[in-house]
């Protein structure tokens, strides 16, 4: 092969693994968002719905519980290619990035909800108590008491939440998702090149700790209020 045809062969690995990137990038901060506020919904209604919650109603609460616990363990390769006929129906596609943003979407919900759940059990119930006490409304409570008692933690909880996210994507490439999953497993994993691989594998470790060190710098300032 004469030095040409390698030059021309390393400008398109080139632009190629940027795009594989950039499809990352879209596809973790899109499904970050949509499932943020999802699983905050969720989550806060399992948390206000439970017994002894602010809106307590077990009806409610074993429907969500039970869905949060059937989807939340199924190993997200599996459920992704299990979606494809709904992603088709929803984004026109079984496959590709939009296909794999919607099945990281839905998965990442379920996962967020119980981090959301979970975060908000930590709210002392005396802080409850002491708003209700002063007459002030549940959906009030719900809005300026409970989740700015809970920020700090459910910050951590997003920044762990993102990491997961990211992982999916490197998930979805093995099912035609895009992004850097796809990329590593086409030109690396089968051509056999780790230095393709090893370049994927760090622009995936340098998005999860740039947002990692975000999250936390962010977690810290709101618990120093």
């Amino acid at each position: 092969m004469d030095l040409l045809a390698i030059d021309t062969r390393l400008g398109d690995l080139q632009s190629q693994f940027w795009k594989a990137a950039g499809e990352t990038l879209v596809m973790a901060s899109i499904a970050l968002v949509l499932a943020g506020v999802l699983g905050l919904a969720v989550g806060l209604s399992l948390y206000l719905t439970r017994r002894g919650g602010l809106f307590a109603n077990r009806p409610v609460f074993v429907v969500l519980n039970v869905l949060v616990n059937f989807f939340r363990p199924i190993p997200f390769v599996i459920f992704v290619a299990a979606l494809q006929p709904l992603a088709r129906h929803v984004v026109g596609t079984g496959i590709g990035i939009w296909a794999a943003t919607f099945g990281i979407t839905i998965a990442a919900t379920f996962g967020i909800s119980r981090i959301v759940e979970q975060n908000l059990v930590t709210v002392s119930p005396g802080v409850i108590e002491a708003a209700r006490a002063m007459g002030a409304s549940r959906s009030r409570i719900t809005f300026t008491v409970l989740v700015p008692e809970a920020l700090g933690p459910l910050i951590l909880g997003y920044t762990f939440a993102f990491v997961a996210i990211v992982d999916m994507t490197a998930i979805a490439g093995v099912v035609a998702g895009g992004g850097l999953g796809s990329f590593a497993q086409v030109f690396g994993f089968r051509q056999f090149d780790q230095v393709v691989t090893w370049a994927a594998i760090l622009v995936l470790v340098a998005m999860v700790m740039v947002i990692q060190v975000a999250g936390n710098q962010l977690a810290r300032k709101v618990l120093r209020r």
